[in-house]
């Protein structure tokens, strides 16, 4: 069979590529990823894990307490304040940060402000069996209720 030009999609790259200004690398500052920051370099990312200091700094910046980020990732709160600063926490684990902090930078384009958002999580709502939405970030079926929602709302669809 002869190879075809007409049989390739030639599509736009920037579909694919966040950019540098993704808003997600604000929030894990210090995190080192190779060439631009793209969706493809958070996968890398969570593969190699990321440092507990990034992790406390990014817990102190949403305003979560160690307790609520400890839960978040499911270790315990000593197993985490056993880490070095520097010391990779584990796959899972990073896993877990790296989510939250795209929910959170999520949340800071829907409602303007990282304030109003952090506000909202910590508030109980109906929408969410009258629990808070970071009640529900110790698991996935949680994130993605929670990031529907945010969707909801950003739309003007409300409750």
């Amino acid at each position: 069979m002869k190879h075809s030009d007409e049989n390739i999609l030639n599509e736009p790259m920037a579909l694919y590529v966040t950019g540098s200004g993704n808003p997600f690398y604000g929030l894990l500052s210090g995190a080192k990823t190779s060439g631009s920051a793209t969706d493809f370099n958070i996968i890398e990312f969570a593969r190699k894990g990321v440092p507990k200091r990034i992790l406390l700094s990014l817990a102190k910046y949403i305003s979560i307490t160690i307790q609520d980020l400890a839960g978040i990732m499911h270790i315990s709160e000593r197993t985490l304040q056993r880490y070095d600063d520097d010391a990779i926490i584990k796959t899972e684990y990073s896993e877990k940060a790296i989510e939250l902090a795209r929910l959170y930078a999520r949340g800071n384009e829907v409602f303007g402000s990282m304030d109003n958002f952090k506000i909202w999580m910590k508030t109980p709502s109906l929408v969410f069996n009258s629990e808070s939405p970071l009640s529900l970030l110790d698991t996935s079926a949680g994130f993605d209720l929670v990031f529907t929602e945010l969707g909801r709302i950003e739309h003007g669809i409300l409750a």
